[in-house]
C-alpha cells in the first residue's frame, strides 16, 4: 500500500512538474489553471494536452501546450522554421469557425519555454485511439488504453470529416494538406474534429469558380515538424509538386483504411529516399490487389478503392462522400440531425424528440452519455422544448451509474425541477418519480425533488394533483420518515379537505390507505383516524375511502387499533357513518362486516383482560404475602415488586426476632371472691400455655392419659402450640394448635388479638378417662354449666361485658355454685370469652374441640384460695397479656 502510494505520489509530482516547467510564465496560465496531461496530438503528435478550466466562468478547457525542449537538438534555423509553421497552423484554425473544425477558446501564446492555446474539452486525438501513444503522460491512461470505436461512432466520424472537408474545399477554397489521424481531434462529447493547418493551402483565386491551389515541392531536409505526414499524403503532392481538394479525398481514404486495419496506413513509406518510396506505392495502387481493402466494410469498400485511385478526377468529392449508403445509419443520422438542430424550428424539434425514444436503446452507451446528452440538455433553456426533451433525458438517466446521474445529469435537470410551466414538466417528473428518488442525493431530494411533490399536490390543475396522489405510494418507501411525516402527509390532508373535487378527496383517501404501512402506529390513531371524522362529504366513495382506512389499520399487523379507541372513537364514528342513507346494500355489508369484526377483537382482549385480572386477585388473596405466587410476581409493577421485597425483609427481620416476654401487671380485682377462685384455677392451669414461646419450639410429649392429639397447624406463627394445658375443669389436656392461634397479628406490646379458628376435625377418641374428683367429696359434679358454656347456642358478647361488674347478690348463680363443694357447677348467662380475651371465636361456636358429651368422668376442681392467686405473679401478668 506505502509502495503504491509513493508510486502514486511520484507520478502526481512529476506531472505537476511537468506542466510547472512547461507552461510557467505562458500568459494562457493568466486565465486558465492547467489540470494533468491527458492527451497529445496535431503534426508529429508534438501538441501536449491538458484539461484546465477558466479562473473566471469555470469553463472546461483543453490545453494544448508545445515545449522548446523537444526541439533542442535542432540549430537554430530549423527552431525557427519549427516555430513558424506550428504558429500558422494555430492561427489559421484560430481563424476557421466550423462544427467540424476543432473550436479554438483562447489564442496562440508564447513563452520563452512554450507555445499554448485553448479549445474546447478534449478527449484524445484519433491517434491516440488507435494505439499511438506518442508523447503522452506515463502510464498510458486507461480510457485511451481501453477505447474502442463502436461502428456508429466511426461513421458517424468519416462523416464529419467528410462535412469538415466540403467546408474547406467549398466554403473557404482551401486544401487542408495534412489530414492524418494525428489531426484528428475527438472532442469530450465524442465529436470528430480536424485541427493542424500548418500546410494548409489557399486557393489563389477564391472568387473563382475552380479554385487553384499552389504546392510546396517537398523538402527532405527540413525536420519532420516542418513538414506533413507523407504517408497519408496523395501521389501527385511528391510526384508532380501539385495539389486540389481531390488530394485531400485521397488522405481522407487512407485514414479510413487506418480505422479498420488498427491504424496502419496503406503504405509504409521511407522518409529517407521518400521519392522512390512513392514511386512504387503509385505501382501499387495502380494494380490494387483486393487483398489490401479486406477488412474495410463492404458497403464503403468500392468508395475507399476510389479515394486511392492514382487519378485524383477518379476520386469522389467531399459532398458526394456524405451521401453515400453507408452513412444511411440510423445511429449515424441521428447524431448528424443533432448537429443541425440549431438550424430546425421546434415543430421540427418535436417532431425530431417524440421519436428519438425507439432510437436510443439501438445506440451505445457511450455515444447517448457524452454525444446525445449534451444536445438534449442544452434545449432546457427552451421552456417549449422542455416536455420534448425531458422524458429522453430521465431515459437516458434510467442507464447510467448513480455516479454518471449525479455528475452529468442532475446538474442540468436542478432548474427545471423548479419550472412550473408547462404543466407536462411536472406530470413527466411524477411518472419518473421512482428514478429521481433512486438515484438523487438525499440533500438534492430534499432541497429540488419534494418540493416539486409538495407543489403537484397544491397546483391548481385538479388533474395534476390526480396524478400525483395516485403515484406517491409507488414511491413511498423511498422518501425519509421524517418528510413524510411533516410535509408529505399534512398535504395530502390539506388536499383532501380544501378540494371541491370528489375524485382528489377520494384518491386522497386512497393515497394514505396504501402508505399507512410505512407510517407508525401512534401517528396513525393521533393523526390520521382523527382526521378521518373531520372529512364533511358523505358521498358512497368517500365513505368506503374513510372505511377502508379504519380496515388497514384494524388489520394491519404492525399497525392495529387499541380497544380503548376502538370503543370510543372508532366504532361510534363507524357505526354513524355505516347508517347513512347513500349507502347501498353491498357497501352497508361493508361496514357491518369491519365493525362486527372490531366488536369481536374488542370483547375478546377485554375479556382476556378481565380474565386475567380475575386470576391475578385469586392468586393475591390466597396465596402469602411474603410468597407471591410466580405469575403474580410477574404481573406487579415495579414499584410493587420494590415495596414486596421491602415487607419481606422485614418479615424475614421480625422471624429471627426473639419471642415477647409477658409482661409483669398487677391482676384485676373483683368483688366477687369466687369469681376471683375461678380466674385463678383458669389462669393457674393455664400457665404452660401463655408462657409458650411463638418461635418454632419442639412440640413436648402428651401428658399420660390426659391430652388430646395434636393436629397438625398452618401457621408458622403457632406451630409449636400445643403443650398440654389445664382448662380450669378436667386434668391437664392437650389444645390443638390450630385453634389457638392461628393468623394472628400483633396489636400491641404483648397482646394479640383475633384468634383463627380452624376448619379441621378434632380427634377426640385420645381424651383420657382418668379424672380427679372435685372438691372434698366423691360425688360426681353436675356438668350443665359446662354443657352452657361450650354450646355455640349462646350469643357472643364482646370483651367489655366480661369486665368487672357491681358486687352480686346474695342469690347470684356464681356464689351459689362455687360457695360449696358439692354445688361446683357453674351456669353463665351471658356467653363466655373464650381463650386468649378473644370473643368465643374458640370453643363456642367455631371450634368443636370441647363437646361435654366427650367428658364422661367427673372433672377434680383443684382447691383455689386466695392465696393462690398471690402466690401466680406471673399468671396474673399472662391473664393481663389475654385479657387486656
Amino acid at each position: 500500500m506505502e509502495s503504491m502510494l509513493n508510486r502514486l505520489k511520484s507520478t502526481v509530482t512529476k506531472v505537476t512538474a511537468d506542466v510547472t516547467s512547461a507552461v510557467m510564465g505562458n500568459p494562457v496560465t493568466r486565465e486558465f489553471e492547467v489540470g494533468r496531461h491527458i492527451a497529445s496530438g496535431g503534426p508529429g503528435m508534438c501538441w501536449r494536452i491538458y484539461n484546465g478550466t477558466k479562473k473566471s466562468t469555470k469553463q472546461e478547457v483543453a490545453v494544448f501546450v508545445f515545449d522548446k525542449k523537444m526541439i533542442e537538438k535542432y540549430q537554430k534555423f530549423d527552431k525557427d522554421q519549427i516555430i513558424d509553421s506550428l504558429k500558422r497552423g494555430v492561427q489559421q484554425l484560430t481563424r476557421l469557425r466550423h462544427p467540424r473544425l476543432l473550436t479554438v477558446q483562447h489564442p496562440l501564446e508564447e513563452s520563452r519555454d512554450c507555445l499554448a492555446f485553448c479549445t474546447e474539452p478534449v478527449f484524445a486525438s484519433l491517434s491516440n485511439v488507435l494505439g499511438q501513444w506518442d508523447n503522452l503522460p506515463s502510464p498510458v491512461p486507461n480510457d485511451i488504453k481501453e477505447y474502442k470505436l463502436y461502428d456508429v461512432e466511426t461513421k458517424y466520424g468519416l462523416l464529419q470529416m467528410a462535412e469538415g472537408l466540403s467546408f474547406l474545399h467549398s466554403g473557404v477554397k482551401m486544401v487542408h494538406g495534412n489530414l492524418c489521424p494525428e489531426n484528428i481531434i475527438l472532442n469530450k462529447s465524442g465529436a470528430w474534429k480536424i485541427m493542424g493547418f500548418d500546410f494548409s493551402i489557399s486557393s489563389t483565386n477564391p472568387s473563382d469558380a475552380e479554385p487553384k491551389y499552389t504546392s510546396k515541392e517537398w523538402e527532405p531536409n527540413l525536420p519532420p515538424l516542418c513538414l506533413p505526414n507523407p504517408e497519408y499524403l496523395a501521389p501527385e503532392y511528391i510526384l508532380s509538386v501539385s495539389c486540389d481538394s481531390a488530394s485531400d479525398m485521397y488522405s481522407l481514404g487512407v485514414v479510413i483504411h487506418a480505422i479498420f486495419n488498427e491504424g496502419k496506413p496503406v503504405f509504409q513509406v521511407n522518409k529517407h529516399d521518400i521519392f522512390k518510396s512513392f514511386s512504387r506505392q503509385l505501382d501499387q495502387l495502380s494494380s490494387m490487389s483486393p487483398a489490401l481493402l479486406n477488412k474495410i466494410p463492404e458497403e464503403v469498400r468500392e468508395h475507399v478503392k476510389m479515394l486511392l485511385s492514382v487519378t485524383p478526377n477518379v476520386r469522389p468529392d467531399a459532398d458526394q462522400m456524405t451521401k453515400i449508403p453507408f452513412f444511411d445509419d440510423v445511429g449515424a443520422v441521428t447524431l448528424q440531425y443533432f448537429d443541425s438542430l440549431f438550424q430546425r424550428d421546434n415543430l421540427q424539434k418535436s417532431q425530431f424528440y417524440k421519436g428519438l425514444p425507439k432510437v436510443l436503446p439501438k445506440l451505445p452507451k457511450r455515444v447517448v452519455v457524452y454525444r446525445i446528452l449534451p444536445a438534449l440538455t442544452s434545449e432546457f433553456v427552451n421552456p417549449d422544448m422542455v416536455p420534448f426533451v425531458l422524458p429522453n433525458v430521465l431515459l437516458i438517466a434510467e442507464e447510467c451509474t448513480k455516479d454518471e446521474y449525479i455528475r452529468l445529469i442532475l446538474p442540468d435537470l436542478t432548474p427545471v425541477f423548479k419550472q412550473q410551466e408547462p404543466v407536462q414538466i411536472l406530470l413527466i417528473f411524477l411518472q419518473k418519480m421512482d428514478l429521481l428518488l433512486t438515484k438523487t442525493p438525499a440533500e438534492d431530494i430534499k432541497n429540488s425533488v419534494l418540493p416539486m411533490v409538495y407543489r403537484a399536490l397544491e397546483a391548481p390543475s385538479v388533474q395534476i394533483q390526480e396524478l400525483c396522489l395516485n403515484i406517491i405510494p409507488t414511491f413511498a418507501n423511498l422518501i425519509d420518515y421524517p418528510s413524510m411525516k411533516n410535509s408529505l402527509i399534512p398535504r395530502i390532508k390539506s388536499a383532501c379537505l380544501q378540494t371541491s373535487s370528489l375524485a382528489v378527496r377520494v384518491n386522497s383517501l386512497v393515497c394514505l390507505g396504501k402508505i399507512l404501512e410505512y407510517l407508525d402506529k401512534w401517528f396513525v390513531i393521533d393523526e390520521i383516524l382523527p382526521f378521518l371524522q373531520q372529512i364533511p362529504s358523505r358521498e358512497p366513495a368517500v365513505l368506503m375511502g374513510i372505511l377502508g382506512i379504519y380496515k388497514c389499520t384494524f388489520a394491519h399487523k404492525k399497525l392495529g387499533i387499541p380497544k380503548e379507541h376502538l370503543a370510543s372513537k372508532s366504532l361510534p364514528h363507524l357505526v354513524s357513518l355505516s347508517i347513512d342513507n347513500n349507502l347501498n346494500l353491498n357497501q352497508f355489508n361493508s361496514f357491518m362486516v369491519v365493525i362486527r369484526d372490531m366488536l369481536s377483537r374488542m370483547e375478546a382482549e377485554h375479556k382476556t383482560k378481565l380474565e386475567q385480572l380475575h386470576v391475578m386477585q385469586e392468586q393475591h388473596r390466597y396465596s402469602s404475602l411474603f410468597m407471591p405466587s410466580l405469575p403474580l410476581q410477574m404481573s406487579l409493577t415495579l414499584e410493587e415488586k420494590q415495596r414486596l421485597a421491602k415487607e419481606q425483609e422485614q418479615a424475614a427481620k421480625l422471624r429471627s426476632q426473639q419471642p415477647l416476654a409477658p409482661q409483669t401487671i398487677k391482676p384485676a380485682t373483683t368483688t366477687n371472691s369466687q369469681t376471683k377462685d375461678l380466674t385463678s384455677s383458669l389462669l393457674n392451669n393455664m400457665t404452660s400455655l401463655n408462657s409458650l414461646s411463638l418461635a418454632n419450639t419442639a412440640r413436648p410429649g402428651p401428658v399420660h392419659g390426659t391430652t388430646m392429639s395434636g393436629f397438625p397447624s398452618s401457621s408458622p406463627m403457632v406451630g409449636s402450640m400445643v403443650a398440654p394445658v389445664s382448662n380450669g375443669f378436667n386434668p391437664p389436656m392437650g389444645f390443638h394448635a390450630g385453634g389457638m392461634g392461628m393468623g394472628m397479628r400483633p396489636t400491641g406490646p404483648g397482646l394479640y388479638s383475633g384468634m383463627a379458628t380452624t376448619t379441621s376435625t378434632p380427634n377426640f377418641g385420645a381424651l383420657s378417662q382418668n379424672q380427679a374428683p372435685i372438691g372434698p367429696t366423691n360425688k360426681a359434679p353436675d356438668l350443665s354449666a359446662l354443657d352452657n358454656l361450650f354450646t355455640s347456642s349462646k350469643p357472643k358478647v364482646t370483651l367489655n361485658q366480661m369486665g368487672p361488674t357491681a358486687a352480686p347478690g346474695p342469690n347470684t348463680p356464681w356464689l351459689n355454685q362455687f360457695g360449696s363443694a358439692q354445688n361446683a357447677q357453674t351456669q353463665m348467662q351471658g356467653a363466655p370469652v373464650g381463650m386468649g380475651g378473644v370473643p368465643s371465636g374458640f370453643g363456642m361456636q367455631a371450634n368443636p374441640f370441647f363437646s361435654p358429651q366427650n367428658f364422661s368422668q367427673s372433672a377434680a376442681a383443684p382447691s383455689v384460695s386466695q392465696s393462690g392467686i398471690k402466690q401466680s405473679t406471673s399468671v396474673n401478668n399472662d391473664l393481663k397479656d389475654l385479657f387486656g
